[in-house]
């Protein structure tokens, strides 16, 4: 039995590449790289807090093997849509042309602002409306958490969407703790109104095998929009609102080492 199981977010198809294809060599490489993202916020002499991250990005990746991201200009029909809901919601206007130029002035700015964006709208986009990749990416998730029986679960990004719609599937897939970060669960016309089971008079819920819910997100995330999800979800517990970094705003590295993970986690891995 482990402590904690990760679910990774977007922009991870590089791990697979560098892992020669591999979707365990790529998870390993990230369970290393979250126990020591966790390390300065636990500070445990064990130095080893999660069992296992589970790997999917693979199953989403479209498009040539060295491509990590389209320009706004290359993406499909679809995913344009999705581009234009998250855009709006990050308050860049409605037509694709403003949002292009509010994203070049954002550039100057924030320069992997942009890069996340590319990142985040089209896996998002296919794992919300392609039913198989949808069904493998849940698969892997549950997979994993029924093989490691964690505690806790760490989602970050577009994870958290896949693991609780994965634990929704599951019912028997229990956990003491779900820790939601920077998530885009809550993200009106993009995200929540598609998720499964459906939202029921404006309202999801905490998966049933959850005993406690714990969201973290930055104030200033463009992807967990709202940072917030109580308003939209029952059955959240708690929720923090942290500042990591201007430019660095919504990367796991950030979030799992600000610090306001350590009450939550501690108990766990003492």
């Amino acid at each position: 039995m482990g402590a904690i199981v990760g679910v990774h977010g977007i922009g991870k198809y590089k791990y697979y590449r560098a892992a020669g294809h591999s979707a365990e060599g790529a998870a390993d490489a990230m369970r290393l790289k979250w126990d020591r993202y966790l390390h300065p916020c636990l500070k445990s002499a064990r130095g080893t807090y999660v069992s296992e991250v589970a790997y999917f990005a693979h199953l989403l990746h479209e498009g040539p093997d060295d491509q990590d991201e389209p320009a706004p200009e290359k993406m499909d029909a679809g995913t344009r849509q999705f581009f234009v809901g998250w855009a709006k919601q990050a308050g860049w206007g409605e037509h694709l042309t403003a949002i292009l130029a509010g994203v070049t002035g954002w550039v100057l700015r924030k320069p992997r602002a942009v890069t996340f964006a590319m990142r985040f709208v089209p896996e998002v986009a296919t794992y919300l409306t392609n039913p198989d990749k949808r069904t493998k990416c849940q698969e892997t998730v549950a997979h994993v958490i029924r093989k490691n029986r964690p505690k806790v679960v760490i989602a970050h990004s577009l994870g958290s969407v896949v693991a609780y719609e994965t634990l929704w599937a599951n019912p028997d897939l229990e956990v003491d703790l779900l820790i939601t970060l920077g998530s885009p669960l809550g993200m009106r016309n993009v995200v929540f109104e598609r998720l499964l089971p459906a939202p029921v008079n404006g309202r999801g819920c905490r998966p049933k095998g959850v005993k406690r819910w714990v969201n973290i997100a930055d104030r200033h995330d463009i992807a967990a929009i709202p940072p917030q999800l109580a308003g939209c979800f029952t059955g959240v517990d708690t929720e923090q609102l942290v500042n990591l970094d201007w430019l660095d705003f919504h990367t796991v590295e950030k979030y799992l080492g600000c610090g306001a993970l350590a009450e939550f986690l501690r108990p766990y891995v003492a």
